[in-house]
Formats: C-alpha cells, structure tokens, sequence
C-alpha cells in the first residue's frame, strides 16, 4: 500500500493513476491534506481561512501542528522536498503551522520549508503558505 491515497471531490478514495484529486489521505497518519495551498496568508488569517475551506465535500479543515506538517517533508527530495506525485504544484517555500513559538506566543509561531524539509519559526505578521489538514473518517 502506498503511503498516500488521492481524494476526489466527492471526499472517495481514488486510484492512484486519477489525473483529478482535492486532497490527499496520508495512510500512516491517517490525516487529509488539501492539495491547492492558500495563497500567502499571515498566521490569523490563515487560520481563519482554512476554517472557511470546503474541500473533498468536508468544512472541518484547520493548520496542522509543526509535528505533523513535519512529517509531510521528504527529506530525501529538495525543491520541494515533497512526494510532487500527490502534491504536484508544493512550493519550495515556508508553510504555516497552528504552533506558536513558546517563548513568544503572540508574536511567533513554527513554520516548515519545503525547500529542503526544515522547521523553523517567524513573525506571525508575516505572509507564507497554508495547507490544511483535517483527521480522517477512513
């Protein structure tokens, strides 16, 4: 089994040769990942954005963790440091998490880079990347 599924717009599980998918079901996390990112948002919007989302035929989207974004990085790929096979059009760029950096809260949260698979953190009024993610009914 491979680790990624593809999801159709219905919300089915589709074959992995479908030219057409929304999101995608991670088969070891058991997480739903959006396809399309949203376009660079800061931190506040981009959670209030991806709770507007409705995608594959589900509203309940939300900014995954760093943990688990994290583990959607291959680190065996560069640029982007993605399986492109389900995530065709990822961004070698920064991407949002729902983290916010401990020592400042308010101000900072944890990001990851898909240009070689890193964490790390910045300003919350800064605009990066979002790709939301929901917990699976599979």
């Amino acid at each position: 089994m491979s680790r990624f599924t593809k999801i159709g717009a219905d919300g089915a599980k589709l074959a992995d040769d479908a030219a057409e998918w929304v999101a995608v079901l991670d088969n070891t996390t058991h997480l739903i990942w959006t396809v399309k990112e949203t376009a660079r948002l800061t931190w506040n919007k981009a959670a209030a954005a991806v709770k507007k989302l409705d995608t594959a035929r589900f509203d309940d989207w939300r900014l995954p963790t760093v943990e688990e974004l994290f583990l959607l990085a291959d680190r065996t790929k560069g640029s982007p440091a993605i399986d492109t096979s389900f995530f065709p059009d990822c961004k070698s760029d920064w991407y949002w998490s729902s983290t916010p950096y401990a020592s400042s809260p308010g101000v900072f949260a944890w990001l990851v880079g898909f240009g070689f698979g890193i964490a790390s953190w910045d300003g919350q009024c800064y605009g990066f990347f979002v790709r939301a993610v929901r917990s699976s009914q599979f």
